[in-house]
């Protein structure tokens, strides 16, 4: 799956390297792609609860998803 730049995304898993738990939101700031067989990727930065960035890293793209929008109206 692609993602735009500056999309929001939460983890779909614990990032145990950086003690951050599943559904952590964070924004995408750059694309990593990799050679043939290797799994692409992005560098995120990662919010707080309050939305800002505290800390950037690195993750394979199976290990993010899209933050659904809900339209209420």
């Amino acid at each position: 799956m692609e993602f735009e730049m500056f999309s929001e995304v939460s983890l779909k898993e614990d990032i145990t390297e950086y003690n951050l738990p599943k559904g952590t939101t964070a924004i995408i700031v750059d694309y990593c792609p990799r050679p043939e067989g290797q799994e692409d990727g992005y560098v995120l930065e990662v919010l707080n609860e309050e939305g800002e960035a505290f800390a950037v890293i690195a993750v394979a793209v199976s290990k993010i998803e899209p933050i659904a929008v809900s339209m209420s109206r």
